[in-house]
């Protein structure tokens, strides 16, 4: 199921076996009545009382005789204490140890043999007692009163060594709160005792509330009071010292009752009739790590159609009302609302009913939530049975009293996705999956083989894009504090599309109030977020729009010649080159896809901005975090964003067993290859629209295989609309590979044509107006004159590459040419033909090249002369007369 429910704590294995052994153990040495063991009649009697900060579980058990026994599990050891026995026929409201199992406070009321036994009969007390357990010693009476109460001992963070002071929190139902402060002693060795206890000091620590819960973990009471009608939530945090602070103030816009008063975990609540927990209001608070705050709400159910619940992100300065549809009326709501926290989740259900996962790091698009209705598996397997949600993970199955430790089942979740028929059920479970962490490149390969089989299924988004920005977040995130509003999460920025069976309605809300200025840990992290909604909009999540503008500058300076300092283009490109190092140091088995295997400076100068500008964003907006570190992390994401992309290449080029060799242009394409380019134009399609770089030969690649699958009219069109880019390894490859045969030739011609052309090379002709041959030869002379239309000369066996060397040769000849007086000796060409202008240009360049062969000899291609500008010249000429 969606939830994995790991066992931390079982009454009937962890305890019940354990007693069953003290029975025998009593038995043998012949003791007499009452004991731990004489339960195995009853059973049903043995209950949790609550589970401590430290992990420990308090619980209780009655004998025959209905004396009631207290026991305690350590959690580490994973051994059963006796604690103490009431010789007495009572029910126990409440009970806690303190941290050194010295003392037990415990809240009792008499059973009564008719109506419900937890019910209080007139003139009956509620006993409240502080008993002595090392040894059993002394107990005090510390309440005696009309109205149930409720105790717990606080727990330093710190347990190294006994402390002499303990302190006790007393929960009334009159609505107070009071601190006792317990002194303990040693007598005669290990004999611990109450110091004074005739006068145990106390105090009020509050009053006048509605509701109050607990936070055994860390430490909190959160608590609400009614002013003028206004519910106003209260947090206070008891320190290593137990002293104690009021945190924050905030209003909730919630309806409570002055009448009423509910407890959250302070012990095992079985005071409230559980067959009617859907009647009753549910809240709470929950918090995690990050410095999230939520409170969770539902009221009273008062419709068998709908059911409506509400979360305050106080972190995020807004609080969202959801409304679910429950389905056929005759689905009668029989349990409460569970709500459950999950780090970076919170879960809501309603057994039988619907399951709704909460993204409380990014609750702002409900896409990124995950909604299922009473239809799915999903619901069907969660617990159907009530379920306490205590500090952190920690959730309680009071009914069957074991103890779990909730956590998103991600391989179930992985198991989900390939059958999410909603494209937001594929947002909200890609997303829920990458933060469970694990071994991510094992998780990487799953996602991406379920996104290379259905690479088309969704149309409210891009699978690949939002799959590389969501896995280089959770890659990064949670290692660092506020990463999560620096970093983009998702590709999608709106969600207007309706989710089946849920509406919402989003409303600001007042962000607490802090009522201290010095804050640690959590505090900090709370006060952080809260800081941000107040002065931080819009958004500073990071965007590649800089970079675009600066990259799009670089090209056209490169383009034109005018180039800014060399100093700025070489960090640059040393950036670049610490990502690719950074990405192989990080990926040592070898790779299949050929990336890598060229400089492709294009891409390197837009690793390198990124870089450059992502260090920017994040020294300006990441404060108390050292420079190195930043840059690590720039480096990283980078790397993640490129390794992402080689992951996605490398499971299509193992899928379909391609050669790791570039795949030639002979022959024709398999259908695997069809497959990969397909998959690579979906990438560039993905990465094109955020301005991601992509790895070196990238588009070198794409480019071949667009060659070698497509015919030539889909070719073009890719390469016109800008989806294949004309590579100088690509074309130059073109160019050695293909003979001339007329159909090769037709798409090198076509090639030449698409290239840029060079500065002033005259009239620019678009592609398709190449009709004629005086037209087909200007256009493809001027893309030919650039940098790489002069390396195809080179390559090139073609009669209009002959024309364009001579062309050049003859420019480099006369550029600094100087009339001279003509020679008396004329030198007879070998190719001489009776064309005098030809000839006495033929005899000018032969006299410049003899007088300056060391200085003007054509570069890379020595048998370059007059000669061979004749032969050209009078080739071209022929053809360009049809002859």
């Amino acid at each position: 199921m969606a939830l994995r429910l790991v066992s931390d704590f079982d009454l009937r294995k962890d305890v019940l076996p354990w007693l069953r052994a003290q029975r025998v153990a009593s038995a043998a040495a012949g003791a007499r009545g009452g004991g731990p063991g004489v339960l195995e009649n009853n059973y049903e009697s043995l209950r949790i009382l609550n589970v401590e900060r430290n992990g420990n579980v308090i619980y209780t058990y009655k004998d025959n005789k209905g004396n009631v026994f207290f026991g305690l599990y350590d959690c580490q050891t994973r051994q059963n204490e006796h604690l103490y026995t009431f010789e007495k026929d009572l029910h126990v409201v409440s009970c806690s140890v303190n941290s050194d199992r010295t003392l037990l406070a415990a809240s009792l009321v008499h059973s009564t043999k008719e109506g419900r036994k937890n019910e209080l009969q007139p003139g009956s007390k509620c006993l409240t007692l502080l008993v002595e357990i090392h040894p059993v010693n002394n107990v005090k009476v510390l309440k005696a009163v009309d109205s149930y109460i409720w105790v717990q001992f606080l727990y330093p963070h710190v347990e190294s060594h006994p402390l002499p002071e303990n302190h006790l929190l007393l929960v009334s139902e009159e609505k107070y709160i009071e601190k006792f402060h317990i002194q303990v002693i040693q007598e005669d060795g290990s004999r611990v005792v109450i110091k004074d206890s005739g006068h145990l000091p106390r105090e009020r620590v509050a009053e006048d509330f509605v509701w109050a819960q607990w936070d055994m973990s860390e430490q909190r009471l959160y608590y609400i009071d009614l002013k003028k009608s206004r519910s106003i939530l209260k947090c206070l945090q008891f320190s290593a010292d137990e002293k104690f602070n009021l945190m924050f103030e905030a209003p909730l816009d919630i309806t409570l009752s002055d009448s009423g008063f509910k407890l959250v975990n302070f012990g095992c609540d079985d005071l409230q009739d559980q067959e009617n927990l859907s009647k009753h209001l549910t809240l709470c608070v929950f918090t995690n790590h990050t410095g999230s705050l939520c409170v969770c709400y539902s009221p009273k159910f008062d419709s068998w159609e709908k059911f409506t619940y509400s979360v305050f992100y106080f972190h995020k300065g807004h609080g969202k009302t959801f409304t679910a549809a429950l389905g056929s009326v005759d689905s009668h709501v029989t349990k409460g609302l569970t709500f459950l926290n999950l780090d970076y989740y919170l879960a809501v259900y309603l057994p039988g009913h619907f399951f709704h996962l909460l993204n409380i790091q990014h609750p702002d698009l409900i896409c990124h939530s995950l909604f299922l209705t009473g239809n799915s598996e999903v619901v069907d397997m969660l617990p159907h049975s009530p379920l306490q949600s205590l500090s952190g993970s920690l959730v309680l199955d009071w009914c069957s009293g074991k103890l779990y430790r909730a956590l998103l089942n991600q391989s179930y979740l992985l198991q989900f996705l390939w059958n999410a028929r909603l494209d937001c059920e594929k947002m909200a479970v890609l997303h829920c999956v990458l933060s469970c962490g694990g071994d991510r490149r094992f998780l990487e390969a799953k996602i991406i083989q379920w996104i290379s089989e259905n690479i088309s299924a969704c149309h409210s988004f891009d699978l690949i894009q939002e799959f590389i920005i969501a896995s280089s977040y959770w890659s990064i995130c949670p290692e660092t504090s506020n990463m999560d509003k620096l970093l983009p999460y998702s590709s999608v920025l709106t969600w207007n599309t309706e989710i089946p069976g849920i509406t919402l309605v989003t409303e600001e809300i007042a962000l607490p109030f802090m009522k201290v200025h010095s804050f640690k840990g959590y505090w900090e992290k709370l006060n952080s977020n809260l800081e941000y909604v107040k002065y931080s909009k819009p958004h500073l999540h990071y965007n590649n729009s800089m970079v675009r503008r600066e990259w799009h500058s670089l090209i056209s300076e490169e383009k034109t010649g005018r180039r800014r300092s060399m100093v700025y283009v070489k960090n640059i490109l040393d950036n670049a080159t610490k990502v690719i190092s950074n990405l192989e140091a990080r990926n040592l088995e070898p790779r299949l896809t050929p990336l890598f295997q060229e400089e492709d400076n294009h891409q390197r100068l837009l690793m390198g901005l990124m870089v450059s500008e992502l260090k920017d964003h994040l020294l300006r907006h990441l404060q108390g975090v050292e420079k190195k570190k930043i840059e690590q992390m720039v480096l990283d994401y980078v790397s993640k964003l490129l390794d992402l992309v080689c992951q996605i290449m490398e499971t299509g080029w193992r899928k379909h067993s391609l050669h790791p060799c570039v795949p030639h242009f002979s022959g024709r394409a398999s259908a695997a290859e069809f497959k990969v380019f397909h998959i690579m134009t979906r990438i560039l399609e993905a990465t094109k629209s955020l301005f991601l770089p992509l790895p070196p030969g990238f588009h070198t690649l794409h480019t071949i295989l667009g060659v070698h699958c497509l015919p030539l009219h889909n070719l073009l069109h890719y390469i016109d609309s800008g989806v294949l880019l004309l590579t100088e390894t690509a074309v130059t490859r073109l160019m050695k590979d293909l003979d001339n045969t007329e159909k090769n030739e037709k798409l090198k011609f076509s090639i030449i044509v698409r290239l840029p052309r060079s500065e002033g090379s005259g009239t620019a002709f678009p592609p398709t107006a190449i009709s004629t041959t005086a037209g087909k030869h200007s256009q493809v002379e001027g893309r030919m004159r650039n940098l790489i239309g002069q390396k195809i000369c080179r390559l090139w066996d073609h009669p209009m590459s002959s024309n364009i060397i001579s062309r050049n040769h003859v420019k480099r000849l006369l550029q600094n040419y100087k009339k001279k007086p003509p020679s008396s000796v004329i030198h007879k060409s070998s190719f001489s033909v009776e064309f005098l202008p030809l000839n006495y240009f033929v005899e000018i360049l032969t006299d410049i090249e003899c007088s300056n062969q060391a200085l003007y000899a054509f570069e890379g291609h020595d048998n370059v002369d007059a000669k061979f500008v004749e032969e050209a010249a009078l080739k071209h000429t022929m053809m360009l007369l049809g002859l």
